[in-house]
């Protein structure tokens, strides 16, 4: 094998080393951002189902004025 056939192989591995550790990382963190933003999710509906039970934080149903006087086939689920 010669020096420059030699040199072409290295770079070849090096590159594909990167590029593989680079997209390994990249799919480590995306999965680390998408599991924060599920987290985030749940406390954010744990705050509201919270404001709703204490009455705060605006209206807690769909028809504010309207709660009582619902049809009984929209009631949300």
């Amino acid at each position: 094998m010669s020096r420059a056939s030699r040199a072409f192989l290295a770079i070849s591995a090096v590159g594909t080393i990167s590029t593989v550790a680079a997209v390994h990382l990249s799919q480590a963190w995306d999965r680390q951002r998408l599991h924060e933003g599920t987290l985030r999710d749940l406390e954010r509906l744990e705050r509201k189902e919270n404001d709703r039970r204490q009455g705060e934080g605006g209206h807690s149903s769909f028809w504010p004025e309207e709660a009582e006087r619902r049809p009984a086939d929209c009631v949300p689920r």
